[in-house]
């Protein structure tokens, strides 16, 4: 018994010496891996979602050496009734209010600053849609109606070989993924563990060989698509997203602070919710778009992409949200209302009669419940109207 004892013991101590290396080896990996499976914690989430660099691999998005384009300020905005009750409901961190430019309604909350750079979650998406408006007109990118694997050969053979680039625009590549935040063993939980363990991104979009439905047959959304679409836009200029996304969207609309990408080990952008500036930096691409792509005397964006990248083209289901290119458009939208739209809260609403921008930043645990986008949409709406 005492020799069993004496066995037992050397087995676990060497357990523990084995675990500890193990540690030391792949300390980082499992420090973000640890981060991913508390990201959302109650306790946790506001902050969280302002440091997202001290737990992922980041890659900075330079704001060039430009000054800052200023918000000049307007007069104070008398908030709709019941603003007060959706901040506190809705768990809004921040929210920035234009009108014409200039910046009438500017709060922080939950111990938040006009500092902070916040996640995006898939308001990233639309930055990613002006991109890919300019590298179209620049002719990087043939034709929309190319194949994605012209671009990114790495697809050949996978549940993208015969989708088009504007399938992919519009959600509609047909492949099966799950896009489900609180089931662990969704796709898009794990392809969330691949991002923190360093893994590749491009790989996991390869490794997808299910469809559900031929290329352009029908809606659904699915968030890999976009990362497709980066795939595509690194291929046909050889350039990684964050230098491109500086180059043609960062520097000229004039940042506060420099942004940055969250990124996978092959310092691969997350351009489906990597993304991170301040909320007044959103609000500043949001004018921008308003402006159709116009900006402080120069076209950043071609004004026909943003016209038809804004207007519903997807096979949405009736008296749903509808889809553009990476763009979200109300169920019962007004003329000229589109909205970048991610994860927990966040929001870019642009309407564009009003003259109106409202970024709005939040770490909504309850974001999915029935009519929570409705209710934002609608907020929005009253705010926009009070701006007036």
């Amino acid at each position: 018994m005492r020799t069993f004892g004496k066995w037992l013991g050397r087995i676990l101590l060497a357990l523990i010496v084995i675990g500890a290396a193990l540690y030391m080896w792949k300390r980082e990996e499992i420090t973000r891996v640890m981060a991913v499976n508390s990201l959302f914690d109650e306790s946790k989430i506001t902050r969280n979602f302002s440091n997202m660099n001290e737990m992922f691999l980041t890659t900075s998005v330079p704001r060039g050496e430009g000054p800052v384009t200023p918000l000049p300020i307007g007069g104070p905005l008398e908030l709709p009734e019941g603003y007060d009750a959706w901040v506190k409901a809705r768990a809004v961190t921040a929210i920035v209010v234009l009108k014409d430019g200039l910046l009438r309604h500017e709060a922080y909350y939950l111990g938040t600053g006009p500092d902070d750079l916040r996640i995006s979650w898939s308001v990233a998406k639309s930055f990613l849609s002006a991109l890919l408006g300019v590298l179209l007109e620049e002719g990087e990118i043939e034709s929309l109606e190319d194949p994605v694997t012209r671009y990114a050969p790495a697809l050949e053979g996978t549940a993208y070989d015969g989708a088009t680039i504007e399938d992919v625009l519009q959600m509609e590549s047909g492949v099966k993924f799950n896009e489900d935040y609180f089931d662990f063993w969704s796709d898009i939980n794990k392809m969330g563990r691949v991002l923190a363990l360093g893994g590749s991104m491009d790989g996991f979009a390869a490794d997808i060989d299910e469809t559900i439905a031929e290329p352009g047959e029908m809606w659904k959304y699915v968030s890999i698509d976009t990362h497709v679409l980066s795939m595509v836009l690194r291929g046909a200029t050889g350039r990684p997203i964050a230098e491109l996304l500086s180059e043609h969207i960062i520097a000229p609309l004039g940042l506060e602070r420099e942004p940055y990408y969250v990124t996978d080990g092959f310092k691969a952008a997350f351009v489906l919710g990597g993304l991170n500036l301040t909320t007044r930096d959103y609000a500043r691409f949001g004018q921008m778009i308003l402006q159709n792509g116009a900006w402080e005397g120069e076209q950043i964006v071609p004004a026909a992409w943003v016209a038809a990248s804004t207007r519903p083209s997807a096979k949405t289901e009736p008296g749903a949200s509808q889809y553009g290119y990476q763009w979200w458009i109300p169920a019962d939208a007004r003329p000229g209302e589109v909205f970048a739209r991610g994860v927990y809260g966040q929001y870019i609403y642009i309407n564009k009669p009003l003259g109106v921008v409202i970024a709005v930043n939040s770490s909504d645990k309850g974001f999915r419940e029935d009519g929570v986008n409705s209710a934002n949409i609608a907020m929005f709406r009253r705010i926009a109207e009070a701006a007036q």
